[in-house]
């Protein structure tokens, strides 16, 4: 393409191609895509957007075309690779001037520029880093920062690459350029600092931006460059977070120097997470840094939310890091452990962790209270207490959010420093007994917070704190105030006894908590109520109040209208069914009538879908076979949650398939409805080997299926897998489970099934090129050899029953394996048999001779469906149904008359004396 003739075409095309009318837009788009590939064009379109005079649009759409090329064509095995001359001047043009005046296509150039380092840089491109260094020293402050920008990206492409090569590249670029990036951010700062005192709150910015700028490359360069973080860096935020106070709320320049001090906490939260040795050194100083702005008065007026997250986040990395804690025994442990351990004892002497741990549940700059709950707050409670609750139960917030944040650091210093602190929490405990005056709305703040501590540290307070007597003495009595304003000490002990439950709580006072509970589900504020969760009840103490607290969770189900808070009512309702198990049927008519209601408003919001799945797995489970009632709601919703073709499957799919399971599990008979969502399973065995010939086999299985299981049709339906399995018989398969498996499904084709083994044997024999009988000999040797691999009984039967099943025969071979055969059907009567001491007999221990309904105790559950059909089926199990010694007998008699006594007293000699004296016994005493 001739950049001269083409440039007006070019241009024309990317016109249209910014135009608001589709009619002119595809035309255009569609002549852009023919010249992605054709020499020249990205010269042209680099000529285009480094023209300024051009419309802002069209400059823009240039930078993508050209920015989306470099994935598809930069490199050189791609098809329809640009050629090295062109790549050559595309390079040099790239970096002629830094001198873009609009800033977001300066932003997308740096990338643009970025993306071809990550390429070629420093290889074919090794000019580019000293310009760069060159351009951000320039006195034209629209062409540093420009310059600046382009560092940063290329800076931070190049940390990205996770290759050896690369990583040792980059490594040495930080180790060349560190010192100058450390000189650049100092100036900026420094220029920044002199500037905000003029009241020029323009440049203030436009440094402030560079000072950014130049940050964001050192934190690449640092973490993935692996250079020691110089000590001028250190205070640095000291001198950023006071300037803060020149500038009001909301100006651009607060807001920038808040991201700047923003960024040089995750310097440090990075460099301490990748490499937290090389951080040793920066431990004092970190800790004295965030303790002081956070834990003391020097940070009043001046610290803000963000900053105080991460400084806690800083604080919490350091007591918890695995790597800065001697080992167990200390002679084992490494020395920067020791020195790491031996910092960090040094600056938390017990009045820091004294005052650490009172800030922490009680007080902090600015907005008076860690723990305690703000004027924000308390409004949305009043006003939107759905809202307020769903807050509460943040997942992840802790990482960004002050609250959360809190508590998390709060758990960790008091797990690691719990001998300090357990007096100072019991002491703030103590100070707060008796109720709290409900028109000192102070008082009842900080007993929440401690209240909130106490919850917190349930696990490490649990040998100084007698719970169950504060429960008797104070909390109980606290749950009874019905004062308005005293919800929020209702709301605090619920939850703190919801703590302590499964650490500390005797049983026997479980049914006054229950009291308790269903007074607090009657209470009209929403988030007393909510914080009532999966308690550890016992089923028998619960029961009494199972009708009354259910009902109340249904009717507060049907209340709340946010997804969240649903979900949080669905997941306690589960809980209770899931305890209670059959015990809820004459409860559940209002819940089953509601889910497909709320199924259906639910179509926008899978993860509340994914909570009624979890509630319709509890209730199948509790309804037992009684659930067939629910089939014109549950089956299409299995169908849906388990059909891949729709998109909600990748948030169902997992609680479908369980609820499919529990489904069929308590199915009292098959359906056509229940086999029409078969047709899903096609695409969901997709990944797994043989999924084609086992759907193919289950659709022919299903097709013919009858009330019986036939044997003969299951060996015949998994033929494609069997000769591996004689394969790895005869060959000896050296993983013991394996092999045991193998063993299993042998003897039961050889038992129930003798006429396709035959065959079966015969198609292995040609493979192996033996005769059968040969074949027979081996597998049969092996079986002896490797019976000890068989470790359930049950199994160990079969093998002695399809063994013994050979018999009576005339097969040498057969009569060659004799002895081995015997020795496995002594081996399995001694494990099957028992003796009955009044009668000297012994009996089949696996014998079942009918079907009985278990008796259950209050803790067992009830036998589903499945259960039933599986004890119906072992009844017909030759294992079950057989006695192993009645059986042995009739074959060895079989045998006797075959050979007639003389031939057959011959046969029994190969046998070991012992064995055959043991054999005697057990038939004998028939």
């Amino acid at each position: 393409m001739d950049i001269q003739s083409a440039s007006s075409v070019v241009l024309q095309a990317l016109t249209q191609a910014t135009s608001q009318d589709t009619a002119v837009l595809k035309p255009a788009e569609e002549q852009l895509r023919q010249w992605e590939t054709q020499p020249g064009f990205y010269s042209v379109l680099l000529s285009i957007f480094n023209n300024h005079l051009l419309d802002v649009n069209v400059r823009w759409l240039a930078v993508l075309y050209f920015k989306n090329g470099i994935d598809r064509y930069w490199r050189r095995v791609a098809p329809h690779a640009l050629s090295e001359e062109e790549k050559s001047s595309l390079r040099a043009g790239l970096i002629t001037n830094f001198n873009e005046p609009v800033n977001q296509i300066a932003t997308q150039i740096a990338v643009l520029i970025a993306k071809v380092a990550r390429l070629d840089c420093p290889r074919q491109w090794p000019e580019l880093i000293p310009i760069l260094l060159e351009s951000v020293k320039v006195q034209d402050s629209l062409q540093q920062h420009r310059a600046l920008l382009t560092f940063y990206h290329v800076t931070k492409t190049l940390a990205s690459k996770r290759l050896a090569t690369d990583r040792r590249l980059f490594q040495d670029l930080a180790s060349s350029i560190y010192s100058f990036a450390c000189s650049l951010w100092n100036h900026h700062t420094d220029t920044f600092l002199q500037q905000i005192y003029t009241g020029d709150q323009q440049a203030s910015l436009s440094s402030l931006e560079r000072t950014l700028l130049s940050l964001k490359v050192l934190r690449k360069l640092t973490v993935h460059g692996f250079v020691e973080l110089q000590n001028n860096m250190e205070v640095m935020p000291f001198h950023l977070l006071f300037a803060g106070r020149q500038f009001g709320p909301g100006s651009l320049c607060r807001e920038k120097l808040e991201k700047t001090i923003i960024l040089f906490t995750k310097v440090l939260l990075d460099f301490l997470e990748y490499h937290p040795c090389p951080f040793i050194p920066l431990i004092q100083c970190s800790l004295e840094f965030a303790v002081s702005y956070v834990f003391t008065e020097a940070g009043e007026g001046v610290v803000f939310e963000r900053f105080i997250v991460q400084c806690m986040n800083l604080i919490k990395m350091i007591v918890k890091n695995d790597a800065y804690k001697p080992a167990k025994n200390i002679e084992d442990s490494k020395p920067e452990s020791l020195e790491a351990h031996k910092i960090k004892t040094a600056f938390f002497t017990h009045q820091t962790l004294t005052e650490i741990g009172r800030r922490l549940t009680l007080i902090y700059p600015n907005i008076d209270k860690y723990f305690l709950l703000t004027e924000e707050e308390l409004t949305m409670w009043e006003e939107d207490p759905e809202s307020f609750a769903v807050e509460e139960t943040g997942g992840d917030s802790w990482k960004y959010s002050l609250r959360p944040c809190t508590e998390v650091l709060f758990l960790d210093i008091f797990h690691n420093y719990s001998q300090t602190l357990t007096p100072v929490l019991l002491e703030m405990v103590q100070n707060l007994q008796g109720p709290s005056n409900v028109e000192d709305p102070v008082q009842m703040l900080m007993k929440d917070a401690v209240y909130n501590a106490v919850g917190l540290a349930a696990y490490e307070l649990f040998d100084n704190v007698d719970f169950d007597q504060w429960f008797k003495n104070q909390l109980l009595g606290e749950l009874q105030v019905s004062h308005n304003r005293y919800k929020l000490i209702r709301r605090r002990v619920i939850w703190l006894i919801g703590q302590w439950i499964s650490v500390k709580f005797k049983p026997e006072l479980r049914p006054l908590l229950y009291e308790v509970i269903l007074s607090l589900m009657q209470d009209p504020d929403l988030v007393v109520t909510l914080p009532v969760d999966d308690f550890e009840f016992r089923t028998e103490q619960f029961l009494p109040y199972l009708e009354s607290i259910f009902g109340l969770l249904f009717q507060l189900l049907q209340q709340v209208n946010e997804c969240d808070t649903k979900m949080q009512v669905l997941h306690v309702i589960s809980c209770v069914i899931e305890r209670v198990s059959i015990q809820i049927r004459p409860y559940v008519g209002c819940l089953v009538q509601y889910l497909p209601v709320l199924w259906k408003q639910s179509e926008e919001h899978n993860m509340l879908r994914c909570a009624i799945l979890t509630t319709l797995i509890h209730l199948v489970q509790g309804l037992g076979a009684e659930s067939k009632n629910l089939y014109p709601f549950l089956l299409p919703v299995i169908q849906l949650s388990t059909d891949v073709s729709q998109p909600p499957h990748v948030y169902l799919l997992e609680d479908g398939l369980e609820l499919w399971l529990v489904t069929l599990e308590n199915s009292p008979a098959i359906t056509p409805e229940l086999l029409r969502i078969f047709q899903n399973m096609s695409a969901l065995l997709e990944m797994i080997n043989y999924a084609e010939a086992l759907c193919r086999s289950f659709y022919e299985l299903l097709r013919d299926i009858t009330t019986e299981v036939s044997p003969v049709l299951g060996s015949h339906m998994f033929q494609p897998l069997l000769p591996a399995v004689l394969r790895g018989i005869v060959e000896g398969e050296r993983y013991p489970v394996v092999m045991s498996t193998y063993l299993g499904v042998t003897g039961r084709i050889l038992l129930q099934n003798s006429g396709f083994f035959t065959s079966l044997l015969t198609q292995m024999a040609v493979e192996y090129n033996q005769e059968a009988d040969q074949l027979l000999g081996s597998m049969i040797e092996m079986w002896v050899d490797r019976m000890d691999n068989i470790t359930q009984p049950e199994r160990r039967k079969l093998s002695a029953l399809a063994l013994t099943s050979l018999l009576p025969s005339d097969n040498s071979v057969i009569q060659d394996k004799f002895c081995g055969i015997i020795n496995i059907c002594v081996e399995a009567l001694h494990d099957v048999m028992t003796e009955d001491p009044e009668t000297a007999t012994f009996k089949d221990c696996m014998l079942m001779s009918h079907f009985e309904e278990p008796k259950l105790t209050d803790d067992e559950e009830p036998p589903t469906e499945q259960d039933k059909r599986r004890k119906l089926l072992a009844l017909e199990d030759p294992v079950h149904s057989v006695s192993l010694q009645q059986f042995v007998y009739e074959k060895l008699k079989a045998q006797q008359m075959l050979m007639g006594d003389q031939g057959f007293q011959a046969l029994m000699e190969t046998v070991d004396t012992e064995v055959v004296r043991q054999l005697q016994e057990f038939i004998h005493s028939m």
